[in-house]
């Protein structure tokens, strides 16, 4: 007689499917959050690159160095996880929104008061929480995917986010209220257009061309650096500064960017006069870092 081959009772089974997921979604968030520390990383590593903080020197900048920037870092991984899961679960941006708040303070704790990632935990925070919710929901993580599930999910509550009257506290508050500069808030309400428009079409036509990944990302800076009104540049120069950095930008994208023979040369020589009149296109760099975010999340899609 053949024996009873023994099945589980449905709910069992149920709850052994529930805990399956629970395990996939926190080693999918975690393996998120790795992601966007290893952009922000990238993105702190690359030279020369006019006026930032890298470990090579400190740019235009007296009161961080790349251990602030580490530090800073170090504090952010489980914001990006939380983030991650919160988009995984639906959550509605005000939840997100706190996430992020309460990784700000982090991020000032660590760094005794410096901001190095403020417009960063806005940008790859809502990258990360895409993330989350393009898996969940199965869609792929192209950066189209991604800027539509972005966009699906949160674009109303971002308009709402962006268009709020609220007390100009930050730099980048003050700076849009002077100068009619958009900002973290523009972007995100647009679905990242920076990002999705004009970083990853550079970085990709960089790489058709056989750019090194150095290259790649030197090439990206600079065409963001030409096309965005950076808050951080306006705050520390006024509208001459961001004409500058414009003016550098452009320059060394009509030269060829990095597919100039003297591309580093030049980046040297604009890094040095950012130097000398304290410029720092944070903005951009953060853009960056959130477009390698976008370029490791499609990588996913091939694992």
């Amino acid at each position: 007689m053949r024996a009873a081959i023994y099945q589980a009772p449905p709910a069992a089974m149920a709850a052994v499917a529930s805990r399956l997921g629970r395990t996939d979604r926190q080693a999918f968030a975690r393996e998120v959050a790795r992601l966007a520390v290893r952009s922000l990383h990238a993105e702190l590593c690359l030279y020369p690159k006019p006026g930032l903080v890298s470990p090579v020197d400190s740019g235009s900048h007296d009161d961080m160095d790349a251990g602030t920037f580490m530090r800073s870092m170090f504090s952010l991984r489980h914001y990006f996880r939380k983030i991650c899961l919160a988009g995984w679960d639906d959550a509605p941006f005000a939840q997100l929104k706190q996430l992020g708040i309460a990784a700000e303070k982090a991020m000032l704790k660590a760094t005794r008061g410096i901001n190095t990632h403020r417009g960063a935990i806005f940008s790859l925070g809502m990258l990360c929480a895409t993330a989350g919710r393009a898996r969940a929901q199965a869609t792929p993580m192209t950066p189209a995917g991604l800027r539509a599930a972005l966009l699906i999910r949160w674009g109303e509550e971002l308009a709402v986010h962006a268009s709020a009257s609220a007390a100009a506290t930050s730099n980048g508050l003050r700076v849009a209220a002077r100068y009619a500069v958009s900002g973290a808030r523009e972007e995100g309400a647009l679905g990242l257009p920076s990002v999705f428009e004009v970083g990853i079409p550079a970085l990709l036509a960089s790489r058709a061309r056989g750019a090194t990944v150095t290259e790649e990302r030197v090439d990206t800076l600079y065409t963001l650096m030409a096309h965005i009104s950076d808050s951080n540049v306006y705050h520390r120069a006024g509208p001459r500064g961001a004409r500058m950095v414009r003016e550098h930008a452009e320059r060394f994208l009509r030269q060829g960017g990095t597919a100039n023979v003297n591309w580093h040369a030049d980046a040297l020589r604009s890094h040095q006069i950012f130097v000398q009149h304290r410029l720092s296109p944070g903005g951009a760099a953060d853009l960056l870092a959130a477009c390698c975010l976008v370029q490791s999340l499609a990588a996913l899609e091939d694992k």
